[in-house]
């Protein structure tokens, strides 16, 4: 093992790229956050994911560089403890690029000089160990096992091949033909899902199906979690109340999404509303787990519990001032329009090859719309209050101030919420360095942001006055009453008799009946 200093995310790939022209690097990479991006993209078995345009690079831990494709895979297999993804890196003129260990299993196979013993040495102790330190035990640990050589070996075969499954069941001392025929099931099972996942057309039917097969599977194999998490964001993106709750939900990150696009290294997405991404990410799994697990009730409550609104689309007098001052706002405006533009073009095919998927999407993008309506308006009656109408009846005028924050709830949730989404912004802003793409707008923005976030704490504050007269005057009032005493524990006094019921007469009428006599 080589000790590698530490290294910057940006620095990792230059850094990389500079070794020997046979190095790798092995690298953990940590699990993803729940990202913005709904990709249909389908998760490559035996990958991290860390090579994709716009992956997080500091999910790296570099742990040790290598020669050759025969010392790395022999350092991985020794290394890979099931849990932890350990990834295989090398980097090019493209920039980085992840192998899988049966990549590297398949070219010394083939190899005329390699070692074929050797190798099947190799990997039937990889194997076995796979089995042995499964938390599971038993035959599970031979499932786990049977999933993790489809999952990272599947370049070099699809099972294990005879010669290291058998010298692995002697090791563990199960040479008997059911365990055997239970690992090569399991992974010609496993390598059927996968090979469906490559498919390009996924009707929402078949996602289904493989979503209960790897969700089953996941609990003893957790290198399927991550395909089981995308297949039910595939079949999320295929259901329209799915989306309708996802467009209430997302927090506007348009500057984000615009950065990146812009290529170079964006800002990082700011904590408060990547909190909020991940909430509402969160919120449409557990609905479309519910619709398709059979637990109907469960999923009209989620659906019920964020109406879609039912505001009107055209643009009110607040939203147009916001926009006319946000350019982040404008962005937003523009971008939905080109995503609907795009969902109805008629060189659009793919869509049209699916309709649910295309029906799901409309709605996303029209609930979206409403709701991008609401949030401008409701941050643009912050920003820009207007004036209380002079004709105004000075009944109503409470009222008209309340529709701020009513529209803030609408918009939000709640203020807090709207507190936090504008807070996010304001600190993804003042990130260094700026992109070229807005620094004309940056100050602008910061401005406008900050005048905002101040009114909504004024407008908070506002809303629950707090007059200490009137306190004052009813904690008094409560505490003069005369206090009620507390029930005796000695048992209640018999009732009256016949004799005794008969109300006291009332002394007016008692001087007038003597005053009759």
């Amino acid at each position: 093992m080589s000790e590698q200093r530490a290294l910057l995310p940006d620095d990792f790939t230059t850094w990389l790229a500079e070794q020997e022209e046979d190095a790798y690097a092995l690298a953990w990479v940590a699990r993803q956050s729940p990202s913005s991006a709904w990709t249909e993209a389908a998760p490559r078995a035996g990958e991290s994911g860390i090579t994709r345009p716009g992956a997080d690079l500091t999910r790296i831990t570099l742990l040790e560089t290598t020669r050759g494709e025969q010392e790395t895979l022999r350092r991985w297999l020794r290394l890979d403890d099931g849990v932890r993804h350990l990834a295989i890196l090398t980097a090019g003129a493209g920039g980085l690029r992840e192998h899988t260990p049966g990549e590297l299993a398949a070219r010394l196979a083939h190899d005329p000089a390699g070692d074929e013993a050797d190798l099947t040495g190799l990997l039937a102790d990889w194997l076995y160990r796979r089995n042995a330190e499964a938390p599971q035990g038993l035959e599970l640990g031979w499932i786990a096992a049977a999933a993790a050589w489809t999952c990272h070996m599947r370049a070099l075969a699809d099972c294990p091949p005879p010669a290291v499954l058998a010298r692995s069941l002697r090791r563990a001392g199960e040479q008997d033909e059911a365990t055997a025929d239970l690992v090569v099931d399991t992974s010609l099972s496993i390598a059927d899902l996968l090979d469906r996942l490559e498919r390009p057309f996924r009707p929402r039917a078949g996602l289904i199906d493989m979503w209960h097969t790897a969700d089953a599977l996941s609990a003893d194999v957790p290198a399927l979690a991550d395909t089981a998490h995308w297949l039910l964001d595939q079949i999320s993106l295929r259901d329209a109340p799915a989306q309708q709750i996802r467009a209430v939900l997302e927090p506007d990150i348009t500057d984000y999404l615009r950065d990146q696009r812009t290529g170079g290294h964006p800002p990082v997405l700011d904590a408060p509303r990547a909190g909020q991404l991940a909430t509402a990410r969160e919120t449409v799994q557990a609905y479309t787990t519910a619709a398709y697990a059979g637990r109907e009730q469960e999923a009209r409550q989620l659906q019920d519990a964020f109406p879609v609104t039912g505001s009107p689309l055209a643009t009110s007098g607040p939203a147009a001032l916001w926009r006319q001052n946000s350019a982040t706002a404008r962005d937003a405006v523009d971008d939905l329009t080109a995503q609907r533009t795009a969902l109805t073009a008629e060189e659009g095919t793919d869509y049209f090859a699916d309709p649910e998927l295309l029906h799901a999407q409309t709605s996303y993008l029209a609930a979206r719309e409403s709701q991008l309506h609401l949030l401008h308006d409701a941050l643009g009656r912050l920003a820009f209050p207007s004036p209380t109408p002079p004709d105004l009846p000075e009944a109503l005028a409470p009222v008209a101030a309340a529709q701020a924050q009513r529209r803030v709830i609408e918009a939000f949730g709640t203020p807090q919420r709207a507190a936090q989404a504008l807070e996010g912004q304001l600190h993804y802003r003042r990130q260094r360095p700026v992109p070229a793409h807005r620094r004309a707008t940056a100050g602008i923005e910061t401005d406008l942001l900050t005048r905002t976030r101040t009114a909504l704490e004024t407008l908070t504050a506002a809303a629950l006055p707090l007059d200490q007269e009137d306190i004052r005057f009813r904690v008094q009032e409560v505490m003069s009453r005369p206090t009620t005493p507390a029930k005796s524990l000695t048992p209640a006094p018999a009732p009256p008799t016949a004799s005794h019921t008969q109300a006291p007469e009332p002394e007016a009428q008692h001087a007038a009946r003597q005053v009759h006599r």
